[in-house]
Parts: C-alpha cells; sequence; structure tokens
C-alpha cells in the first residue's frame, strides 16, 4: 500500500488516500489518468465544507425520491436508502468499446446456449459443455424443451457483472440473465449526480443514459407473440416487500406500462389479460420480475401466491410473450459459468473478448483438492447463490467458517465453485461525510437488452464496497454506488502532476 502525497493546495481532500491494487483515477504515486485529471482538479479545488454540503443534498435526494432496496433477515425484511457515491467512475470511448463488443459477444453465445439446451443439445451431444451439469442445474427447466420462443430470444434482459485484474484487464464475474436488478440506480445516480454536481459534467462529454426506457420498452415490444402489431406490456412484481420493488415500480412508470401483480391477471380463453376499471385488458407481454419457481403454481411451486395460475400453458402455446424467457437461469448456475468462453469458440467461432475469471469446480476431484487445501486463500460461492450470500472470503474467514464449508463441498461437491481472491480495483469515494477521499474496491455491472439488435446501457452500475478494505460490493452487504461516466472520446494518456499525484 502506498500513500498518495500532494501539492499542499491539493491535498486536503486527498491526504489519506492510499494506492491498493488496481485504482481507477491513479496510475501511481506522481500520475493522474489523464481522463480523470479534469475530474482530479475539480475536486481537489473543492473545500471539503463544500463537499460535505453537495454530498448531504446527495444523500437527501436520494431520501426524498425513495430510492431504496430492501435487505432481508429475520421479518419481512428492512427498507433502506441506496448509498452514493458522488465522485464518477469514468471510463474511456476506447475502453469502453471492447467492453460493449465483449458484452454483445457473450450474451449472443448464452442465447444461443439456452436455445439449444431447450431444442437440439448439440453442445451437449459433443461434449463441448457436460450434460450432467446443465441437468442437475437449480436453474434447467424440463418444462422448456421443445418450446418455441419469438425470434428464438431468451435473454431480453442480461446484468453482467465485471471486475478488473491487477493490471486493469476487465474480467466477466457472473451472468445475471434471469431478473438482473439495479438498472433504475444507474439512471437515478445521474439525475442527482446532475443537480447536486452540474460543474464535474463542464470538462467532459458524457453519453447519456436517458434512453434506457424507450429501449427496454422496444425489446420487451419484440417479445410478443408474433402477428400481434401493437402489444400490450406489463411489469409483473412480487409486490411491495420485494427488495427490488422501488425497480419495478420505476420501469413501468418510466416506460408508461402497468405495474402489475399475479392477482391481477387471468387467463381467459387461452389469453392473460389483466383486470383494469374498465374491465380486462389483453396482455402481450409480461415483463417478469419474479423468478421461475413462483410464475405458475401449475408448473412449479403449488405454493406459490405470486405468479398466474396457467400462465405457462399460455406461454406455450404462443399466447404471450415472457422476458425474460423461462429457463436461462441455466446460465447464471456459477458451476456452468467457466464453459461461457467454450460456449462462444463452439457457437460463434471467435476468442472471447471478455475473459472469465479463473475458477476451480470441486466436482472434478483435483480441483476438490486444490480448494480443500486453499481455503484460506480463495473465494467460495455457492453456484446458486447471489446477493453476496452463501459466500466464503477465504482471507478474511474464521477456521471455524472454513471448516463450516469445507464440510459443504464435500458433501455437495457440484453446488460450490472457488475462485481467486482478486483485489477488485479501487475508486475514490467520499468517507466520512465528505470530509476526505478514499479509495474503496468497486465491480461494474453493464445492463445488455436483446431485441432486434443488442444494445448495451453506456455505462451500467458500479457498485462500491463502503467499509474500508471490503471487497463485497452489493448493497444487501453493505456496499452503495456511484454515477458511471462513458466518455465520447478518448483522452490523453495519463498525465504526471510533477511532485504531486
Amino acid at each position: 500500500m502506498r500513500s498518495v502525497t500532494a501539492p499542499r493546495s491539493e491535498a486536503d481532500l486527498f491526504r489519506d488516500y492510499a494506492l491498493t491494487g488496481f485504482d481507477e483515477m491513479f496510475t501511481g504515486p506522481a500520475h493522474v489518468r489523464g481522463h480523470y485529471r479534469p475530474l482530479f482538479e475539480r475536486l481537489a479545488a473543492i473545500p471539503p465544507k463544500e463537499l460535505e454540503h453537495r454530498s448531504r443534498i446527495a444523500d437527501g435526494m436520494m431520501k426524498q425520491q425513495g430510492i431504496t432496496f430492501t435487505v432481508y433477515g429475520r421479518g419481512r425484511g428492512t427498507e433502506r436508502i441506496m448509498p452514493f457515491d458522488p465522485i464518477p467512475r469514468l471510463v474511456p470511448a476506447d475502453e469502453w468499446n471492447r467492453i460493449e463488443r465483449g458484452l454483445q459477444q457473450r450474451v449472443r453465445a448464452l442465447n444461443l446456449f439456452v436455445h439449444d439446451v431447450y431444442h437440439a443439445r448439440h453442445i451437449l451431444t459433443d461434449g463441448a459443455v457436460p450434460a450432467d451439469l446443465v441437468f442437475g442445474s437449480a436453474g434447467y427447466r424440463r418444462e422448456m424443451n421443445g418450446i418455441t420462443v419469438p425470434h428464438d430470444v431468451y435473454l431480453h434482459v442480461c446484468g453482467i457483472d465485471l471486475i478488473r485484474d491487477p493490471i486493469g484487464n476487465y474480467l466477466v464475474l457472473e451472468d445475471n440473465c434471469r431478473t438482473p436488478s439495479g438498472v433504475s440506480y444507474v439512471l437515478k445516480n445521474r439525475e442527482v449526480m446532475k443537480q447536486a454536481f452540474p460543474t464535474l459534467f463542464e470538462d467532459y462529454s458524457v453519453r447519456p443514459v436517458s434512453d434506457y426506457a424507450a429501449d427496454l420498452l422496444a425489446a420487451l415490444r419484440h417479445a410478443a407473440p408474433p402477428g400481434v402489431p401493437d402489444p400490450t406490456v406489463v411489469v409483473l412484481t412480487p409486490g411491495a416487500f420485494n427488495s427490488a420493488y422501488y425497480e419495478h415500480a420505476f420501469l413501468a412508470r418510466q416506460m408508461g406500462v402497468q405495474l402489475v401483480e399475479g392477482r391481477d391477471l387471468v387467463l381467459d380463453n387461452g389469453g392473460v389479460f389483466m383486470r383494469t376499471t374498465r374491465g380486462l385488458e389483453r396482455v402481450d407481454v409480461i415483463y417478469r420480475r419474479i423468478d421461475d419457481d413462483y410464475l405458475d403454481p401449475l408448473c412449479f411451486r403449488r405454493d406459490s401466491r405470486l405468479g398466474v395460475a396457467g400462465l405457462m400453458g399460455a406461454y406455450r402455446t404462443g399466447r404471450v410473450g415472457l422476458a425474460n424467457a423461462v429457463g436461462p437461469g441455466v446460465v447464471d448456475d456459477k458451476g456452468i459459468y467457466p464453459f461461457v468462453p467454450d460456449m462462444i469458440r463452439y457457437y460463434l467461432r471467435e476468442d472471447p473478448i471478455l475473459g472469465n475469471v479463473e475458477t476451480f469446480r470441486p466436482i472434478v476431484p483435483a480441483h476438490r483438492q486444490h480448494v480443500l487445501t486453499r481455503l484460506e486463500e480463495l473465494v467460495v460461492k455457492a453456484v446458486d447463490g447471489s446477493g453476496g450470500y452463501g459466500m466464503l472470503i477465504g482471507p478474511a474467514s474464521t477456521a471455524a467458517e472454513r471448516e463450516e464449508f469445507r464440510r459443504k463441498i464435500e458433501a455437495n461437491p457440484r453446488g460450490y465453485i472457488a475462485q481467486p481472491t482478486i483485489t477488485l480495483s479501487q475508486s475514490p469515494t467520499v468517507v466520512d461525510g465528505g470530509a476526505r477521499i478514499e479509495g474503496r474496491h468497486v465491480d461494474l455491472r453493464p445492463f445488455v437488452l436483446y431485441g432486434e439488435t443488442i444494445k448495451v446501457l453506456p455505462g451500467g452500475l458500479t457498485r462500491v464496497a463502503l467499509p474500508r478494505g471490503s471487497l463485497v460490493v452489493n448493497s444487501s452487504q453493505g456496499g452503495g454506488s456511484k454515477d458511471t461516466w462513458v466518455l465520447r472520446s478518448t483522452p490523453p494518456a495519463k498525465v504526471q502532476l510533477g511532485a504531486g499525484i
């Protein structure tokens, strides 16, 4: 860890800044990356009290607008305001171009894989992906075998989690292709930044994110059954106690469509209708924010009160479109994640643009031995886990926690993967209410829409591990978020500031 020093006039906010691993703003104690220099200079010129004041304004806007998420624990859950950091993360145009191409490539291959799994299964027959992994996945839905979906698109909305390795390369950490959340924070973060910190935009040409709702609606309309020229779209939510309910309501409002719960929908003559004050109105596309298990009690969990009885029958016969389709959870399975580069080569005959994190599969005996003897060094994840739950971070674990995971892995090796502990890149973050700026670890979740074409929202959700030294960015585990700026043009290379940063 190296301390950053700066001339006295520029030192107040950055006085305790330390470099750990790859830093988004700094290349070293004497250098600011070229595309960050205007931002650094503006921040360095802001008196700490002014930064504290504007940070409070931003927090107040978040609270006033009710930008929340729910953390589950005992009882029904606790609603919290999403913590927001006002220092944006900057992504140069050339960096983003590579990310965008890599995401489009990956989602195209993942979609082809899902289609193949539920139809011809060529990739399984050829042995490029082990069949037992697929059929043993909690996300595999045999009910989807042979079902044709509009335009063969299964993955209408994806959130792909990226991290940077110690030298700055972007790697895919996870694929989220069922009901990914977080895009509402992307849009709201930009609104808050424009109002609370407008001067920071003056030195940059930043690509907008405001087209997302229109692009999402277009992708959803593309999922309509054939022969429906003007489809009616609804957003299906589990209800107000869901952790992402704020987002469900926000997106429905932004798209100008109805937000419904399962009790608002009925089956009639094979079609799906929603109850309105004017009577029943036909529904053509459902943007469902409910997991497969709860969609239809006649097909999946019989105790579900969240879905719609008979919905799968209407879906099978092509009377309604679902986005995302039923069954893509098979590619969210972390046990299948290591094979995505093979999928890209198999279906597209291309090398992956974005790599995976090195992953060990305990189901393989040699891998299992490696994992069990190095638990203190590795991150272990349940293949069906999410939200930062069901994880062991080896370097931060206790002997008792490691022993617990050892027993779990030995009992169910298919249920876990392990990866090296990678120090996430860090980004300048306001701490102590605005009194100082320190580095905090971040990841990036870009959002990908698959309609007539594959579009990537410029930027995405940068999640921040707010506790010092933490590597867990999930909001449920104390993480926050910040605005992500994709720059329209690539600025000059790193700039040396002499005796300072």
